[in-house]
């Protein structure tokens, strides 16, 4: 195969899902990847058959048996044990090749020893927290999101170490899933530790600060509406024939309509259910506001637009389709060599041109700041970052655009210049820079960049070397690429509302923008495996939809789909991997914790902490079968126990007896989470107007060094004389 990572050998040294998903990654790009243990399939995506199936994508393009020769990387993790058994591996292979060693938690901090499962993640990273009704309990979302999360940014840190000279890689790189998945929650996490406020959980589809979030039943199916902007929400009440609305002050606000949630959804129902999901998109394109059909599990893949990108192909000969990556490469420029890097900064001295607002591209072109890249950020003060805030800025001292930290979050490493891409001059300037860049990333909706004069065809002409990622929700072509969306609109047309949630709830997010930070991840992914072509392939042109990249969250599902008759149950926190597998209260105001028994050594640590040891001996209740069809029985229990204890304490009761347990997090207690501060997750920065501030580290490590935090946010047009004066000379980042 002569993809774009051609010549590259991994050996998949043990079965986790992370390890397995990363190592796919690798695969899929043309790498040999060779795996030298499998996993157990009973225990993954949806068990049985399913379970089997979802373990065939996972190892679709591998090679199983003895590796052999010279390697680059071996990926092992996340227990101790399967740890060890990679770096003995390693230490067997010619090549010297690094080690990625992934681990559920970072060796230092209280849960290091803990038994991690996605559940356990997804309690303490925030994720859970705010998912459910609103009287509790909070809700767990299906499938191996966190483990999935680490496995992509896992592949990144990798990569990225793969570009440099032999003599100069790390011999070991880790990264813990809970790090990993702190993608989701980072940027909330530091606003509430900073700007105060606290997390709620206000229903199903209410997530602050947004309203109408949710989906409608339309004359076909349902559609995802979101409207966030005063201009959205007017359009809005002229689309559905209430431009009276529009004026109304108690629906002022996206705030305000989401406490009269139940009235905005009384009005907005009846309306809906009158047109086709088709219908209403090209209406909500019509008008500028995100509106898309929602297909389902089973119809997801025979939707016309993914068909044309070819989002789904045949995995294994039983005819079953899984996802492909989430992004389409052509191989169309000059050829260059790879970036020359150094120790701990395998990008350095690579120039990243970001055109980039909101979270997805950001978060891209932040992590490819964190290796080293030197970043420059372009927007302008008639159209800074969204994230500054989507109002006009009304001044003060210091101005709010100033002081969002979720803005500052995602653009620490980065350089920031003010240019009007609609005036000549500044539009002369942004062609110099990309002149001279190596990589080029916007987010912007299908077509915009093209309209200002910078698309990717102008691109390749300025600079025959550029690699150019472009990263709309729905990709550039076909019959859904003009859809304005936000992260919302990217999980609405994923098919996952169709997993997650009770069977009762309307197709349901999980998260206000779960899409956007995973865009952001496999963009850079693209980006990092494009530059390892560059010099065998040219340059390349990267074409990555939004939405493509939750199918990868949400294959198992799909697959499981495939296998039944009807639609794929909607069971809530329970799932048939797993048994017992809930969230119960725990003393204090709106306290839960988790509980998630997975394998045999699990179930009887949960009888002994119980005081249950008949149920341990019951043969009824040995395999996985039999304890769903009791969970009732058992969940009481668990509820019972935990019920006037501490949640900390209860999963550290649970934990010490092997049990998969934690609380239920909220966003804004992860700042103090002790251990996200003891492994060094959280540190801090110093910057202009909010001075010395909270900030997260890069998840990974390269021989037990994270990567350097060089630059705070900038400022708008902080560095508009650095850059536009020698826009090629790289400016000290030191």
């Amino acid at each position: 195969m002569n993809g774009p990572l051609a010549g590259i050998r991994v050996c998949e040294a043990t079965g986790d899902v992370a390890v397995r998903y990363c190592a796919k990654l690798f695969a899929a790009q043309g790498a040999e990847v060779v795996v030298a243990r499998g996993g157990d399939d009973r225990l993954i995506g949806y068990g049985g058959a399913a379970g089997k199936a979802f373990g065939a994508w996972l190892d679709a393009g591998k090679r199983a048996g003895p590796p052999q020769g010279a390697f680059d990387l071996v990926i092992a993790g996340q227990d101790g044990e399967s740890l060890a058994v990679g770096e003995d591996l390693a230490r067997s292979l010619a090549g010297k090749p690094m080690v990625l060693a992934l681990s559920w938690f970072h060796p230092r901090g209280p849960y290091s020893q803990w038994t991690g499962t996605d559940e356990v993640i997804q309690a303490l990273v925030g994720l859970a927290y705010s998912f459910g009704p609103a009287q509790g309990p909070p809700t767990l979302a299906q499938g191996h999101g966190p483990q999935l999360a680490a496995g992509v940014t896992a592949f990144n840190a990798a990569m990225a170490a793969i570009l440099l000279p032999k003599a100069e890689r790390p011999g070991r790189i880790d990264l813990s899933v809970h790090e990993a998945a702190m993608c989701f929650t980072e940027t909330g996490a530091m606003s509430t530790a900073v700007e105060g406020g606290l997390s709620v959980r206000l229903g199903v589809n209410r997530f602050v600060p947004t309203y109408p979030c949710s989906s409608y039943r339309s004359a076909d199916g349902w559609v995802g509406v979101t409207a966030l902007t005063p201009a959205q929400w007017s359009a809005l009440c002229r689309l559905v024939g209430r431009p009276d609305l529009a004026g109304e002050p108690r629906f002022a606000t996206a705030y305000q309509r989401l406490m009269l949630g139940d009235e905005v959804d009384a009005l907005l129902e009846p309306v809906f259910a009158t047109r086709t999901g088709d219908e209403w998109a090209a209406a909500g394109d019509a008008h500028r506001i995100p509106i898309t059909p929602m297909p389902d599990l089973r119809g997801l893949p025979s939707v016309a637009h993914w068909v044309q990108r070819g989002s789904f192909d045949i995995f294994e000969s039983s005819g079953l389709v899984g996802p492909t990556l989430p992004f389409r490469m052509t191989f169309e420029g000059a050829k260059a060599p790879r970036p020359a890097g150094r120790r701990g900064q395998p990008l350095a001295g690579l120039r990243v041109v970001d055109f980039s607002m909101g979270w997805a591209g950001p978060l891209c072109t932040r992590t490819l700041g964190d290796l080293g890249a030197e970043i420059i950020k372009i927007e302008s003060s008639s159209h800074p970052d969204w994230w500054r805030g989507w109002e006009a800025d009304a001044g003060g001292d210091p101005p709010p655009r100033e002081t969002r930290h979720n803005f500052l979050a995602v653009n620490r490493n980065k350089l920031g210049i003010d240019l009007d891409l609609t005036d000549p001059a500044g539009l002369a300037a942004a062609k110099t820079l990309v002149a001279g860049a190596d990589v080029v990333v916007e987010n912007f909706a299908a077509g915009v960049l093209d309209k200002l004069g910078l698309g990717p065809a102008v691109q390749r002409a300025l600079n025959p070397a550029v690699i150019s990622v472009s990263m709309p929700a729905f990709g550039n072509g076909g019959p859904l690429s003009g859809l304005r969306a936000y992260g919302s609109t990217v999980e609405q047309a994923s098919g996952l509302p169709f997993a997650n949630g009770q069977a009762d709830w309307r197709p349901c997010l999980q998260h206000v923008a779960y899409g956007d930070p995973l865009a952001g991840l496999y963009a850079a992914a693209a980006v990092l495996a494009a530059l390892a072509a560059r010099d065998r392939l040219g340059a390349a042109t990267i074409d990555l939809a939004q939405v493509a990249c939750l199918f990868q969250f949400g294959a198992d599902a799909l697959i499981a789909q495939q296998l039944i008759e009807g639609p794929l149950p909607r069971t809530g926190t329970r799932r048939p991997r797993a048994a017992p597998v809930c969230v119960v209260r725990t003393r204090g105001e709106d306290a839960w914790l988790a509980v998630a028994v997975a394998g045999d050594a699990a179930w009887r640590g949960l009888c002994a902490v119980l005081g249950r040891d008949g149920w341990a001996e019951d043969a009824a209740l040995t395999a996985v079968e039999g304890r769903t069809a009791n969970a009732e029985v058992l969940e009481g229990a668990i509820a019972e126990w935990a019920r006037d204890r501490d949640a900390m304490a209860a999963a550290e009761r649970l934990q010490a007896h092997g049990v998969p347990a934690a609380p239920v997090q909220p966003t804004h207690a992860l700042s103090g989470d002790p251990q996200l501060n003891a492994g060094g997750f959280w540190t801090e920065m110093d910057r202009r107007y909010v001075g010395r501030h909270r900030m997260c580290a890069a998840p990974f490590r390269f021989d037990g060094e994270r990567p350097r935090l060089r630059l705070p946010a900038p400022t708008l047009g902080e560095h508009n004389t650095q850059v536009l004066n020698d826009p090629r000379q790289s400016a000290s980042m030191v």
